[in-house]
C-alpha cells in the first residue's frame, strides 16, 4: 500500500515539477472556450487592452427591396451572438418581420452554458419591414464578446430610416457601456482550493450516465475475483495510470492548439463531429456488451482474468483508457471552476490540475484496494450481477441518442440518417460474425465473415460521407399570402416551393435540381424564390394548395412579372427542366 501511494505521489510530483511559482495568484478569467477555426489572442482577461464597442462592432444600414440590410465589420478576436440581436419598432406603423440571418458559427459559451451561434470578421443579414410611414425610427439591440474572455453589455443603438431618400442611418446611441465587465473573475484562486475542486470533481464524473456503468462492473469484478491485495493494487494503479494519462493527455493536446491559437477547453474533442460520430458507435458496442447481445470488453472491465499479470494490467489500463474517453461528454459539478483557473496558469499547473481531476476519477477504484474492509462489505456475487450488469447497458443506450442529438445539431439529419444506418450494419456485421463463429470452419463461413467485415467497414465509413459535405445557406425566404400579394404588386417574378420533410418526392427534386445552376438561374432571371414548409399543419399552405386543387405536397408555383397567373410545375423535376421554366417565365 505504501508503495501505492509512493508512486502516485511521484506520478503527480513529476507533472508539476517544471515550475509553476509565481501562478498561485494569478488572477482567474473564466473565458469562453469554445472552438472556432479563427485565431484567438492569448491575453489574460485583466492585462488585455479592448476596443470601445463602436470600434469592436461597426455596422452600415441600406435598404432595399423593403428589408433593412445589416454590414457588419467586426474587429479580430471579437464576436457578435446572433442571439443578442433584438429590434423593436418604435411605432405601431411599422412592423418588423423575422430577421435572416447568413453564416456564422456554432461554439459552446461557458457564459450562457449552452451552444450558440456567433459571427467573426463579417457578418450580413436583413430585417424585413413593412411601414405605412415614410420616416420613422427603430431600436437595434447587440451584444458581442472578446476572445480574451470579457463581454460587452447589451449595446442599443436608434436607426432612423427615410423612405423617401431611401436611406438608413444609426442616429445616435441610447445607451453605451461605461466599462466593460469580465464574464467571471475570481480575483485569486489558491491552488490547493483548486486541487481540492478538481479532485471532487473527478470523483464525482463517477456517477455521470456515462462513466458509471463502466466503474460499477470493474468494481463488481472485485466479488468474482479474488486476487492477492497487492495485485489487487498493481491493478488499481494500472487503472488509475490509464486515467490520469488519459487526462494528461487531452490536456496536453488542448494546451498546445490553444498556444497555436486556437480558443478551445475541455471537451474540445466533442467539437468534432466525427469523434461524436465515434462516441455513438462506442456507446452502443458498449451497451451491446452489457445487454449480453455481444461479448465485448469483457477483458476490459474485468480485474485481470488473464494468466499472465502483465496482459491483466494491460486490461486495467485499457479500461482507465476506456473510463476516460466514455467521460469526455459528461461534465462534473466543481469541474467548471477547475478548469477554468487551468487554462489561465503556466501548463505545469494546468496539467497537475488535469492529473488530479484523474486522480479523482480513479479514487473509488483506489480506495477499494487500499481499505480491504471496504471490498469485504462488497456483496456476494449471484444472478443480481447479471441483472444490474443488463439494467447498466439503458444509461449507455440513452447517452448514445442523446450524442446522436448532438450530431444532428452540428451537421444536418442527413447525417444522423447515416449514423443510424451505420448502427444498424454494425449490429449486422457483429450478428453475422457470431453466426460464423458456430460450427466447424467452411468455405460458407469464410464468406459470412469476410460480409461481416464489408459491413462494419461500410458502418465506420458511412457517416463520413456525409460529415464534410457543405451546407448550402438558405437562399429563400419563407411563404406567406401577404409577402406573395407584396411582391405580386411590385411585378416580381416568384418560385414557389411547397415541400415538407416527410415528402420524399420533394427531398429529391431539392436534392437533384435546385442545386447550384438553379439558384444561379434565379438571380440571373431576378426571380424570389418563396419556400413553404408543410411539415407541421399550417393552414395558409394548405389554403394556397387548396386553391390549386392539390391535396398534398410537392407543389411548384412560377408567377411572372406583372399581372399573370402562376404556373404549374410538374412534381418530378430534373435540374436542366427546372431551369428551363425558369429561363422562359418571364418571355411569356
Amino acid at each position: 500500500m505504501k508503495k501505492l501511494l509512493n508512486i502516485l505521489s511521484v506520478i503527480i510530483l513529476f507533472i508539476g515539477l517544471t515550475g509553476f511559482s509565481g501562478s498561485l495568484t494569478q488572477p482567474l478569467g473564466a473565458a469562453s472556450i469554445a472552438s472556432s477555426s479563427l485565431s484567438a489572442p492569448s491575453l489574460s482577461a485583466e492585462t488585455a487592452q479592448f476596443l470601445p464597442v463602436q470600434q469592436a462592432f461597426n455596422a452600415r444600414v441600406t435598404i432595399e427591396n423593403q428589408r433593412l440590410i445589416f454590414n457588419w465589420n467586426i474587429a479580430e478576436g471579437y464576436y457578435l451572438y446572433q442571439k443578442g440581436f433584438k429590434f423593436y419598432s418604435k411605432t405601431s406603423s411599422t412592423q418588423l418581420g423575422e430577421p435572416v440571418f447568413a453564416g456564422g458559427i456554432l461554439k459552446w459559451d461557458e457564459y450562457f452554458e449552452t451552444e450558440v451561434k456567433v459571427f467573426y470578421g463579417q457578418t450580413r443579414f436583413e430585417v424585413p419591414f413593412a411601414s405605412e410611414a415614410s420616416l420613422f425610427e427603430i431600436d437595434l439591440e447587440s451584444q458581442g464578446c472578446a476572445d480574451a474572455g470579457l463581454c460587452y453589455p447589451p449595446y442599443q443603438q436608434t436607426i432612423k430610416v427615410n423612405l423617401d431618400s431611401n436611406q438608413a442611418i444609426i442616429s445616435k446611441t441610447i445607451s453605451q457601456p461605461a466599462s466593460i465587465s469580465p464574464k467571471d473573475t475570481v480575483t485569486s484562486s489558491p491552488l490547493w482550493l483548486i486541487l481540492v475542486l478538481a479532485l471532487i470533481g473527478g470523483l464525482i464524473l463517477n456517477l455521470m450516465p456515462c462513466v458509471f456503468p463502466i466503474l460499477s462492473i470493474k468494481v463488481l469484478s472485485f466479488t468474482q475475483q479474488h486476487p492477492s491485495p497487492r495485485e489487487k493494487q498493481r491493478h488499481a494503479l494500472a487503472y488509475t495510470l490509464g486515467v490520469v494519462s488519459s487526462f494528461i493527455a487531452i490536456a496536453a493536446v488542448m494546451l498546445a492548439l490553444r498556444a497555436g491559437g486556437e480558443a478551445i477547453g475541455w471537451g474540445f474533442q466533442l467539437q468534432s463531429p466525427s469523434f461524436v460520430i465515434f462516441l455513438v458507435f462506442l456507446f452502443t458496442l458498449l451497451g451491446l456488451s452489457l445487454s449480453g447481445y455481444v461479448q465485448l470488453f469483457t477483458g476490459l472491465m474485468s480485474v485481470g482474468q488473464s494468466s499472465e499479470t502483465n496482459a491483466g494490467l494491460s486490461s486495467s489500463f485499457m479500461t482507465g483508457v476506456l473510463a476516460t474517453t466514455v467521460a469526455s461528454p459528461c461534465t462534473a459539478p466543481f469541474m467548471g471552476p477547475a478548469l477554468g483557473f487551468a487554462i489561465s496558469q503556466t501548463n505545469a499547473v494546468a496539467l497537475l490540475i488535469f492529473a488530479f481531476l484523474g486522480l479523482g476519477m480513479a479514487l473509488p477504484f483506489v480506495l477499494l484496494t487500499l481499505l480491504p474492509a471496504l471490498t469485504a462489505k462488497l456483496p456476494k456475487p449471484g444472478q443480481w450481477m447479471d441483472n444490474l450488469k443488463q439494467f447498466l447497458a439503458f444509461p449507455m443506450y440513452l447517452t448514445a441518442i442523446w450524442l446522436l442529438w448532438v450530431t444532428g445539431r452540428q451537421t444536418s439529419i442527413e447525417v444522423v440518417i447515416s449514423v443510424c444506418l451505420g448502427i444498424v450494419l454494425m449490429i449486422m456485421a457483429i450478428w453475422l460474425w457470431q453466426l460464423s463463429q458456430k460450427g466447424k470452419p467452411s468455405v460458407f463461413g469464410k464468406l459470412i465473415k469476410l460480409v461481416a467485415a464489408v459491413l462494419f467497414a461500410s458502418a465506420v465509413i458511412s457517416p463520413s460521407l456525409k460529415i464534410d459535405s457543405p451546407t448550402e445557406v438558405a437562399q429563400w425566404q419563407n411563404y406567406s399570402a401577404k409577402y406573395l400579394q407584396k411582391l405580386r404588386q411590385e411585378e416580381r417574378s416568384v418560385f414557389i416551393n411547397l415541400s415538407a420533410d416527410w415528402c420524399i418526392t420533394c427531398l429529391v427534386n431539392e436534392r437533384i435540381a435546385m442545386g447550384k445552376n438553379f439558384y444561379n438561374a434565379l438571380e440571373a432571371n431576378n426571380i424570389v424564390y418563396l419556400k413553404g414548409d408543410w411539415t407541421n399543419k399550417d393552414p395558409e399552405i394548405t389554403q394556397i394548395l387548396n386553391q390549386y386543387n392539390r391535396t398534398g405536397v410537392p407543389l411548384y408555383l412560377l408567377f411572372p412579372k406583372g399581372p399573370g397567373d402562376a404556373q404549374i410545375l410538374p412534381q418530378l423535376l430534373t435540374s436542366d427542366s427546372l431551369i428551363d421554366y425558369l429561363n422562359s417565365i418571364n418571355s411569356i
